[in-house]
This record gives structure tokens, sequence and C-alpha cells, in this order.
């Protein structure tokens, strides 16, 4: 954003271009009047020479005549011509070729005058990119003029060609709609400009999604000149800052325009740039670990009344190598929380600190995981042993969009998510909750070619709450869908898409949603026709007794 030093050196710079452009127009007209003056000699020439009798001195003062006309046509246009580049490119940003704030202008108050006579609406778009600073002090500002100028070019793209996009200064851009029917339609732009910026872009070595926040003023219901709406959407685009939205607000309500679902948008989408490489490396490592947690989830859910009585000692035998298997990893874990715990004491620069966070939440899951293996002799009736809690399903969907991002980021996939902006607590158990939504976001994004769109969307029922997860992939066929929940079921459609994995993390996901007291469905349109999962859960009060290893 400009600060007031920032506007005034703008302010001298137009001065000097004006002073230039006079200076051209000045040199201009005396070109213009040295023509003017050759051709009155050329005249009086030609009535001189009239009744002499010497030819050939005739003929060479026409020929010299003739190329001292040309020569000052000649001048005289390379003059015009330079006068109108100059007048073109004063009027442009140099960085990103829009108008500037002088062209912005003056095109602002004839539109005025048009719409007066007319009774024409127009409105002024404010837009603010957001955590630019962010972008500009990591990654230096070569990397920040070059996502002004895509910023530029999805706004260019995002509205009509009678509207102008001009760039204010700084990270800040002003967008004219000349003809608006309605309040409503300067919201419908202003969402597709926010649509169009947060569409994953690969960069360099970085994929870039960004957000910008937008402040709407509308003619004349806001104000009949051009600084008066100009300043009123600048400060409506304030207050949508102070929100927090990645949306539009209007200067005269005062309200956000678009959707207040997304004012719960988690903070791991609002980073405006991730490393390409290091998010491929991530998903690699995350991936591997969701693998072998599901595979062992999976073996603890198994119920034991589907057994036939001739694998019972079998089962036996598989429970004992599991337990020998739990004692075997403890040290390995115990060596990887010391790691962790010297890379935080010795104070290494980022992005050491973050791995370690990583490394901290993954190593606690798997410490879980590694528990309830030790406890599969103890699960009764193939149900899993909860340790329940109160759950904020807000910060813990937030966690798992942050876990999520590299798998979607690594395949250019935008993600939405709508969440409500009241607080919503669940009675149950944040590990397997969390991994509900990994598993199913990740099938999702593995399913789903580059640059489709998935959604997460939380809505509450009266004593409910449902979770959908919705993609644009390439669906499940009708064959495959009775069957999507079953244990190593994989659809040829989707084996031939991607074969990653071994199909457990669906049936992972029925059994862990059951024992919440839940239900999962999947439902699909066809192949290549997308897919939904939806996940009821019920929202039982946190009961007094309740501890944290008490069966659900």
């Amino acid at each position: 954003m400009n600060t007031p030093a920032q506007r005034e050196h703008g302010a001298v710079e137009m001065a000097w271009a004006r002073r230039e452009l006079l200076e051209l127009r000045i040199e201009t007209d005396k070109a213009r009047r040295a023509l003017e003056s050759l051709q009155e000699y050329m005249a009086e020439a030609r009535t001189r020479v009239a009744g002499s009798s010497n030819a050939s001195d005739l003929l060479e003062a026409n020929e010299l005549l003739v190329l001292a006309l040309m020569q000052s046509k000649v001048d005289a246009d390379e003059a015009m011509s330079a006068l109108l580049e100059m007048s073109r490119v004063a009027a442009l940003d140099a960085l990103t070729k829009l108008p500037n704030r002088m062209l912005f202008l003056d095109r602002f108050t004839q539109a005025i005058a048009g719409g007066r006579r007319r009774h024409r609406r127009m409105a002024v778009l404010f837009v603010d990119l957001n955590n630019f600073k962010q972008i500009n002090d990591g990654r230096g500002h070569h990397f920040g003029d070059e996502v002004l100028q895509m910023a530029a070019r999805c706004m260019v793209a995002a509205v009509r060609a009678s509207d102008t996009v001009s760039r204010y200064g700084g990270d800040e851009f002003l967008i004219l709609l000349d003809d608006v029917a309605h309040a409503s339609d300067a919201c419908a732009i202003a969402d597709k400009i926010n649509a169009a910026l947060a569409v994953p872009t690969p960069l360099g070595e970085h994929v870039l999604s960004l957000s910008a926040s937008i402040g709407i003023s509308v003619y004349p219901d806001d104000g009949e000149d051009a600084q008066t709406l100009i300043d009123r959407a600048d400060a409506a685009m304030y207050e949508a800052k102070r929100h927090g939205l990645g949306s539009a607000m209007f200067s005269a309500s005062g309200h956000p325009s678009g959707d207040a679902l997304q004012a719960a948008l988690p903070e791991s989408l609002r980073r405006p740039a991730t490393h390409f490489q290091q998010t491929i490396g991530e998903q690699e490592d995350r991936n591997q670990l969701r693998q072998e947690a599901n595979a062992q989830l999976l073996l603890t859910a198994l119920d034991a009344r589907r057994l036939q009585d001739a694998a019972e000692q079998a089962l036996r035998r598989h429970n004992l190598q599991i337990a020998r298997a739990v004692h075997e990893l403890r040290s390995p874990l115990m060596s990887i929380r010391t790691a962790s715990a010297a890379m935080a004491s010795t104070g290494t620069p980022q992005p050491l600190p973050r791995m370690n966070a990583v490394i901290e939440r993954q190593v606690a899951q798997m410490s879980r995981l590694v528990g309830d293996l030790l406890d599969a002799s103890r699960v009764q009736g193939g149900k899993l042993r909860l340790a329940c809690s109160a759950v904020n399903l807000i910060a813990l969907i937030n966690g798992v969009v942050d876990a999520s991002r590299p798998s979607l980021d690594a395949r250019l996939q935008r993600l939405q998510v709508q969440l409500p902006v009241i607080e919503t607590m669940l009675y149950g158990d944040p590990v397997r909750l969390t991994q509900v939504l990994r598993n199913l976001l990740d099938n999702a994004s593995k399913f789903t070619p580059p640059s489709g769109e998935i959604t997460l969307s939380m809505r509450r029922c009266a004593d409910a709450v449902v979770l959908t997860v919705r993609d644009n992939g390439i669906g499940i066929s009708a064959q495959a869908l009775p069957h999507i929940f079953e244990p190593f079921m994989q659809d040829e459609v989707a084996t031939a898409f991607n074969d990653d994995g071994l199909g457990l993390g669906l049936a992972v996901v029925e059994e862990l949603v059951a024992a919440h007291g839940g239900t999962v469905t999947a439902s699909s349109a066809g192949a290549g026709l997308g897919s939904e999962f939806t996940v009821t859960l019920p929202l039982t009060p946190v009961p007094v007794e309740a501890g944290p290893n008490r069966p659900a």
C-alpha cells in the first residue's frame, strides 16, 4: 500500500512527465512554423525566377526547394511520432503496462460526465494484494515485480474490454467498471478476480496462489466525483482487510459482499507462494506415512466376527508379531523425538523450525497409532478405542488443510474451504477425525487432474455436523460405487489414472466414522464427472466423566 511519501513522489514524477510533453509540443510547433516559412519562401522564389531566362538556375532552385520541403516534412513527421509515443508511454505504468493514475483519473472523469448525462451507474474496485510484503521480503523485489505483472494479467482477463484496470501504486490497483446495472454486478467481478488470483500458477521454482482485499464504491450512490469514489473504495478495502476477508466489501453497507463462509479461510491457504520442489518432497514423505498408517489402522479395525474359525489361530500369531513389532518401533520413535528436540534447541534458522514442527506432529500421530496396535488384543466387536475430548472442528480442519496443501500445490489444484463463522465443538478423537479428513482430501487430490478444483465444506444441522469433500476429478463408475468402502477396493478407471496406494484409505474412513457414531456416503454422476463424499457426525454433549482413554 502506498505511503504519503510514495504518493507525493508519484505526483512529482507526473509533473515531470507533463513538463516533458509540453517541451516536446513546443519543439513540434517550431518545426511546423519552420515548414510554413519554407513553404512561403518557396512561393516567393518561384515568383522571382518566373521571369528569369536562365533555365538551369531555375531548375536547380526548384530541386533545392523540393528537397528542403521533403526534409522538413520528414522532420515534422518524426517529431509528431515521438510526441505520440511519449504521450502513450507517459500514460502507462512502466512495470505492468497498465494505464497509470493520471490516465485512469482522466477516463474516470469522462465516464462520470457520460454517466451523468445518460443516468448510468458505474463502480470502482480498489484492489490490494494480500501478503505482498511477505513475497517481497522473502523472495526479493524481482520476484515481486513478476507477481505484480501476473496479477495485472489476471485482473485484465477477469473484466470486460470496456473496463479500465490501472495500477494505483505498489501492490494496489484500481478498476473502473464503466456500466453496471446493479451493485451486485461489481461483487461478481470482485469474486471473479479473487478466483482468478487464487488459481495455483507456476512462477519460476514456486507455485503462486494470491488473494486480494477489494473495496467497492458505486456511482452515484457513494459519490459524484472521481476522488470521493476512490477514497470510499479505499476505505472499504481497509475494512475488508481488517475482517480478514479474501473477498470484497461495499463502501455504503460496510458489510462483506462475498459469502460470510470466507471469514473462516484457513491460515494455511493464505500463504501466497510455496516452493515447488519442496512441496513434492513433503508430499512423498506424507504419502508414505499415510499409507503405513492406513494399513496399520485397517488391520486393527478388522471385525473379528467376520473371520472364519480356521483363521483364529493365524490371527493370534499375527497379533503376537504386531506386539513384537511395536516394541521394536519404540526405539526409533525415541530417536526421532530426540533429534527433533535437538534441532529446536540449537536455534537453527528456517526452514528447520518448521520441519521440527512437522516431525513433532508426525511422531505424535505415529505414537498414537502404535498405542492402538498394542491394544489390538483388547478390541471388542471390531471397534477401535477412541481417546475422545472436546474438538474445535474449525481448528482441526485448518491443520488438515495445512498438511494436505503440499500435494495440492504439487498438482496445481485449487482448494476451496467453506466453514461457518461460529465455533463448532464436537466430542470425538481429534487424531482419528484428522485421519478421516486427510484420507478424503488426499483421495480427492490423487484422482483429480492437475489444475482441478476440490471443495471442503462444513455445515451444522440441528444435532449433527456435515463435512463434504467434493472434486471435479475422474469420478467413480457405477459398478465400483457400491463397493467403494471395501478394503483393497480399486476401480479400474482409478487404477489407470493413478495406481498409487493399496485401496485402504476409504475403508479406514468408514471404520473411524462409524466409531464416532456417524455415517459416510459416496456419490458420483459417473466417470469423468467428479465425486462427493459426505461425513455426518452427531453433535453429542461432552460427558463430564469422560476421560482421555475412555472407550467410545
